[in-house]
């Protein structure tokens, strides 16, 4: 029989292997792998307003219950109809489906493939508006155990003669990364956003608190305040910059996601300089 010592060394040495063995593999690259598609061309004519613009945060939780999900998107009076909404935890053909249902274009960029599932793990905007151009963002800090990355989506939407810049995220769970490390996340962001006049980034922060950078940076917060998105808390925001909010009840927090996630969706609406 092995001395305790010698057996507690053994059960160390499983553990940190356990620790650092991925769970998927990274998509490194911020080029692809890259998924898109149009909106229907009767879109943007069925919303002629170009002045505002109804801004959807949904994580799908693995994009299990996507019919359930299309369900909420298309019933909810607060979601329907919406201009962008942006998804976390996607596949690409989740998010194809959703895209086609509500007649919107997408891009949707993976950030891992799961080496458990096959399915890709990511995040994607869907507009009615043009999306003129597109990338990812690679963020900082891989997850503790499954050394996995985290990503933003970024698309440039045009809502009539007018350019906005649209991130889709996820940051890093608690369980992953320090509350630090989060904010080092989204501020890698809003170093990209930096250079648009007119910015949403919206998704799931995993982090009561770490809208806090984004409204040092300028950025209105218009998801602060509202009910727990998760059992862990009020996780998932959408933050502003360039915009306007028309008035203190243009966001909300949809109630019930109908069995379609473990997550609740936010909303906001934005208005936009004539």
């Amino acid at each position: 029989m092995a001395s305790l010592p010698k057996r507690f060394g053994v059960l160390g040495l499983t553990l940190v292997a356990i620790a650092g063995c991925r769970t998927g593999r990274n998509y490194v690259s911020p080029d692809g792998p890259r998924y898109a598609g149009a909106p229907r061309a009767s879109t943007t004519t069925d919303y002629p307003d170009s002045t505002r613009l109804r801004v959807v945060s949904f994580n799908i939780a693995f994009a299990r219950h996507v019919d359930s999900a299309i369900a909420l998107l298309t019933s909810e009076p607060a979601l329907r109809g919406a201009d962008v909404i942006l998804l976390q935890e996607m596949d690409e053909k989740a998010t194809g489906r959703i895209a086609e249902a509500l007649g919107l274009g997408y891009v949707y960029y993976p950030a891992v493939l799961s080496f458990r599932t096959q399915r890709a793990f990511g995040n994607a905007v869907l507009c009615r508006w043009p999306i003129v151009a597109d990338g990812k963002v690679v963020l900082p800090h891989v997850s503790r155990f499954g050394r996995t990355q985290r990503t933003a989506t970024a698309a440039t939407i045009r809502v009539g003669s007018r350019l906005v810049r649209v991130y889709s995220t996820h940051l890093g769970t608690m369980s992953d990364l320090a509350p630090v490390s989060r904010r080092e996340q989204l501020r890698a962001i809003l170093a990209d956003a930096g250079q648009y006049p007119r910015v949403v980034i919206g998704g799931d922060m995993n982090d009561e608190g770490v809208g806090r950078v984004a409204r040092d940076m300028g950025y209105a917060w218009p998801t602060q305040h509202g009910p727990s998105t998760h059992l862990l808390g009020r996780l998932d925001h959408i933050f502003i910059r360039g915009l306007a909010s028309p008035d203190s009840g243009a966001a909300g927090t949809v109630l019930d996601a109908r069995g379609s996630s473990d997550h609740l969706p936010v909303w906001a609406v934005a208005t936009l300089d004539k």
